[in-house]
């Protein structure tokens, strides 16, 4: 099982958070790699993740959440 982390955003600050925008890929789905998964937002920034393998998605927050960096947002397994 892969692990899809929150982005860093900044290094002076481990309690630096953004908000998950948009899951392009719904819970469960198959995903291959490289496929656009999720759109997060920091300030004025959008940032796009890709899955780094193909298998199925699994959501562990809601579009819309607030999170710290490097915290776990999804899984594929």
């Amino acid at each position: 099982m892969t692990e899809i982390l929150f982005p860093v955003l900044s290094e002076k600050n481990p309690e630096a958070e953004g908000t998950v925008a948009t899951w392009f890929a719904p819970d469960g789905a198959a995903v291959a790699r490289g496929e656009l998964i999720a759109e997060v937002a920091v300030d004025k920034v959008d940032m796009e993740i890709t899955a780094p393998e193909a298998g199925t998605l699994t959501h562990l927050v809601e579009e819309g959440a607030i999170v710290k960096q490097q915290t776990v947002i999804a899984t594929i397994g």
